[in-house]
């Protein structure tokens, strides 16, 4: 089903995940900024991320997301609200600051949390967490860090790839 081969000792990592939280640009997106004649900035997601979430939420799995963004909160708000989040922190520079505030919120550890990131302020959280997942365009020495390189790149299913993954994992191991 998924052309991506993953270590027994990381399988096993994965029955353990809870929740998946994920950074938003080089994730979620592409990582592009649209900006326009007015100064307005828009940002493109992909649906079938969105699905994603939705089929993990279904499956038991709670989904974040920590960004360092804070410039198109208003945008992360509508998206976050629009997939039905379990939460929303932007604008967060030290992401592995809010790992505690989250287990103690949902009851879970570290090792309950699959994290998707991209770039080199994800490490923090990637060394900490349970399982981690990058897009096929993360920078390499993140990518070098991750249990799981993606096939797909950021802002082109990868969320949505990790979140099937998962899924399907869960499915045969339980």
């Amino acid at each position: 089903m998924h052309n991506i081969e993953i270590e027994q000792s990381k399988l096993q990592r994965l029955k353990k995940i809870k929740l998946v939280i994920t950074d938003v640009d080089g994730v979620l997106t592409d990582g592009g900024l649209y900006y326009s004649s007015e100064g307005l900035v828009m940002k493109k997601f992909n649906v079938k991320d969105g699905m994603g979430t939705r089929l993990l939420r279904e499956s038991g799995i709670r989904v974040g997301i920590i960004t360092t963004d804070g410039e198109t909160e208003s945008i992360l708000k509508k998206r976050a609200e629009r997939l039905k989040l379990d939460f929303l922190y932007t604008g967060i520079w030290q992401k592995e600051e809010k790992l505690n505030e989250i287990c103690n919120m949902f009851g879970l550890d570290f090792e309950n949390i699959a994290f998707i990131g991209d770039d080199v302020n994800d490490l923090s959280v990637m060394e900490k967490v349970g399982f981690t997942a990058v897009p096929a365009d993360a920078i390499d020495s993140v990518k070098a860090k991750a249990d799981l390189v993606l096939n797909s790149k950021g802002g082109e299913g990868a969320f949505r790839e990790f979140a099937d993954l998962l899924i399907s994992f869960l499915n045969t191991a339980s």
